[in-house]
């Protein structure tokens, strides 16, 4: 007798677990339907619904400029953008970097390098629609923490011992540095190589490194952040700034706009406060 129970039982388990098998299918199946209801309905939505915020007309202009214009540049877009009445947005990045986005296909209207090196780079790849117009130069200078924990008294032998950052050799900072070691009669030995001098600058505030060489522009605006030690001839070593409207600019004649505006009284006073000097 109980041989017979237990197959029955075992039975009406699996009836009970089938039965409540199918009261949840109908829920389940209902729920999958409804995601894939919302799924498709998602492009249509996306479609209808508000886009992107744009500037007031539409009108925008994407600089591409070397990361030593940073603070510069953020500073003088707010009166250009009143005069034309456009929205400027700026990408930073060593000058190198730069050229090769545009070459890549990133969208932008104005290039502006730290020197003639990489933006005859940018000449040779069909990547600007007018002539680079120079705007500004700048020079290098050593910078240590403020406490000197290196012991360095410039670009000397005092360098043998502290670890010293540079920029890249690809990049104008870099070439820069690389000439002014070889008119100073001394072989640097970085403990990095940056991609930027705003990047180098980083380094040796964030105590990091002992040293860095970096433009000018960029230990002015560092303060007491750093100390400042200026190396003899570097003035002869200058970088030169320029700028151009991109080819395929979505608008070009505002791009003009800056380029032309960069050596406006304005601007240029602008440029000298920050460290500059004329082109």
């Amino acid at each position: 007798m109980s041989g017979a129970v237990a197959p029955r039982r075992r039975r009406a388990r699996r009836a009970r677990r089938a039965s409540r098998a199918r009261l949840l299918a109908p829920p389940v199946a209902l729920r999958a339907a409804l995601l894939v209801t919302l799924l498709a309905a998602l492009p249509a939505a996306c479609a209808t619904g508000p886009g992107p915020t744009t500037p007031s007309g539409g009108d925008g202009l994407t600089v591409f400029a070397a990361a030593s214009l940073h603070g510069v540049f953020t500073e003088l877009a707010p009166a250009f953008e009143e005069e034309h009445g456009v929205e400027v947005t700026f990408s930073f990045a060593g000058s190198s970097d730069l050229v090769a986005q545009v070459d890549a296909g990133a969208p932008a209207d104005v290039l502006a390098t730290a020197d003639r090196r990489t933006m005859a780079d940018a000449e040779e790849l069909g990547l600007l629609a007018t002539a680079p117009a120079a705007f500004a130069s700048n020079h290098l200078v050593l910078v240590t923490p403020p406490d000197d924990p290196g012991g360095v008294t410039g670009l000397d032998a005092s360098l043998e011992h502290a670890a010293l950052v540079v920029c890249a050799p690809q990049v104008p900072c870099g070439a820069a540095a690389v000439t002014l070691a070889e008119r100073v009669g001394v072989t640097l030995a970085p403990v990095s190589e940056e991609p930027s001098a705003t990047a180098v600058l980083g380094t040796v505030t964030s105590g990091q490194a002992d040293a860095g060489l970096v433009y000018a522009s960029d230990a002015r605006g560092a303060g007491a952040a750093v100390r400042t030690l200026e190396v003899p001839g570097a003035d002869e070593v200058r970088t030169t700034y320029s700028a151009a409207v991109v080819a395929g600019a979505a608008d070009p004649a505002t791009a003009a706009s800056w380029v032309h505006w960069l050596r406006t009284p304005p601007a240029r006073e602008a440029l000298e406060r920050a460290g500059f000097g004329a082109p």
